[in-house]
């Protein structure tokens, strides 16, 4: 099934991220990988790729060098930073929040632990208890 543009477009970073966090990896290695692993769903082209590798670096998320590779042509190899760590949990937390609301609207699923903890704490702000009161109140349920 073809996916649109837009829906990968947000998570793509995420994705390489993850893959650097296993091991280092040069960019064709990871367009390679990031195919296989999502059954052709993300394929990306180094025109796609290396921009965002270059973003991923201004942010300190992830480090380069260049290394002669077996063949004697010089290559360039990125690795995940500690920052970059950090920026995956927090990718990985945002994604499981966003896509299990997602699930929730289209029937698909229960709510994941972490879209629950955060629900259940907004729901114990004032402000939230006091808008649901008026609200259900407005509508007769209250």
């Amino acid at each position: 099934m073809k996916i649109d543009k837009s829906l990968r477009t947000g998570s793509t970073g995420m994705l390489i991220l993850r893959l650097l966090e296993e091991k280092e990896m040069y960019g064709y290695e990871m367009i390679e990988a990031l195919e296989k692993r999502s059954d052709n769903t993300f394929t990306l082209k180094a025109g796609t790729l290396y921009p965002l590798l270059h973003s991923l670096e201004q942010s300190g998320w992830v480090t380069s060098r260049e290394a002669e590779a077996e063949n004697g042509r010089m290559r360039k190899y990125y690795s995940i930073t500690p920052s970059g760590m950090n920026a995956l949990s927090e990718k990985r937390s945002e994604w499981e929040a966003f896509s299990g609301a997602v699930n929730l609207v289209l029937g698909k699923a229960e709510p994941s632990p972490i879209l629950a903890y955060c629900v259940n704490k907004v729901k114990k702000l004032p402000w939230v208890t006091y808008l649901f009161t008026v609200t259900r109140s407005k509508e007769g349920t209250a």
